[in-house]
């Protein structure tokens, strides 16, 4: 049995963000996903719309952005994942190493932080390049108490 699956097509501006965040958010109800997990997922997929609108260029701007929700578990533990598939210039974010988070407030840098954040909420993340388009996924696991 296939695991359940929603998509979703948006542009790449701030009003699409809030629709694919809505989006996500609906599925997460839908299926469950504890609010510990769920909240994090959207975090991730704000930042890596972020990512394709800021550094993409124009061919990520100007073709839609692709969602792939997938949900799936058995005896007692779960999983969501979402795949954001974009025909922005090629990024690997995997290519880049870790960064060193900042020990204060005066050490922080307004930006650049994004990428850290996804690796910190994520359970795994993978990326491919196929047929001209980046295609990230990145996903949450837990288990019932």
């Amino acid at each position: 049995m296939q695991p359940p699956v929603d998509e979703l097509a948006v542009g790449a501006s701030g009003e699409e963000v809030r629709r694919a965040s809505e989006w996500l958010e609906a599925n997460c109800l839908r299926y469950a996903v504890p609010q510990a997990k769920a909240g994090p997922l959207v975090l991730c997929l704000n930042e890596v719309l972020a990512n394709v609108i800021d550094h993409g260029g124009e061919s990520a701007r100007s073709e839609p952005i692709r969602l792939r929700f997938e949900f799936g578990g058995d005896q007692g533990h779960g999983r969501a994942s979402v795949t954001v598939s974009d025909a922005g210039v090629a990024f690997n974010p995997l290519s880049f190493p870790t960064r060193v988070l900042p020990r204060t407030l005066e050490d922080a840098t307004p930006r650049g932080m994004g990428l850290e954040i996804i690796r910190r909420c994520a359970s795994s993340l993978e990326y491919r390049r196929e047929n001209g388009r980046n295609h990230l996924t990145f996903e949450t696991r837990w288990s019932a108490q």
